[in-house]
């Protein structure tokens, strides 16, 4: 099935959405969305209206069902993100432990601000409320991979190899 604007899954994925919704109970479909929008996000980085309608279509729900969800939820992107999306903890541990500095190097080392993209389209830095790793700060996230005890030196050594 194809969505607007040639939006279809590779074979493969779609094969593993299938499988997917097979898992549920006919009239039940609908709850392979979440999973599904996993796959749509790492297949087109974000949630485009496109994609929340080719999402609608392959469970034959309403687009608006699909964006409820993936609006309600933090980790799907509703705008077009970069590469690597950072995700910074600003909760008071990480704070505490020199947070705020190494934050504010970020930013200005990516030439960026909250909820910005770099120049090259690289790098997407989002705020974001603890990642429960509080004895590591100050911490971010980069898809699942955790970087922790940052340092200013540590956040460029991180985007230099990120960046290559």
């Amino acid at each position: 099935m194809e969505g607007k604007n040639n939006i279809v899954f590779p074979a493969e994925t779609l094969e593993l959405v299938k499988k997917i919704i097979a898992r549920y109970p006919e009239g039940k479909q609908k709850s392979a969305l979440l999973p599904i929008l996993h796959l749509a996000q790492a297949e087109w980085r974000w949630c485009s209206p496109e994609v929340m309608d080719y999402v609608a279509s392959l469970l034959s729900i309403k687009p608006i069902e699909v964006y409820e969800v993936a609006s309600f939820y933090t980790m799907f992107h509703l705008e077009p993100v970069g590469e690597h999306v950072i995700e910074y903890c600003r909760t008071g541990p990480c704070c505490l432990m020199g947070g705020v500095e190494v934050y504010d190097h970020l930013k200005k080392r990516l030439g960026v601000e909250t909820g910005g993209t770099s120049a090259d389209g690289k790098f997407t830095v989002k705020e974001v409320e603890c990642l429960a790793a509080c004895g590591w700060g100050p911490v971010f996230q980069i898809r699942e991979k955790f970087y922790m005890h940052l340092t200013k030196e540590k956040v460029d050594q991180i985007i230099d190899e990120l960046g290559k």
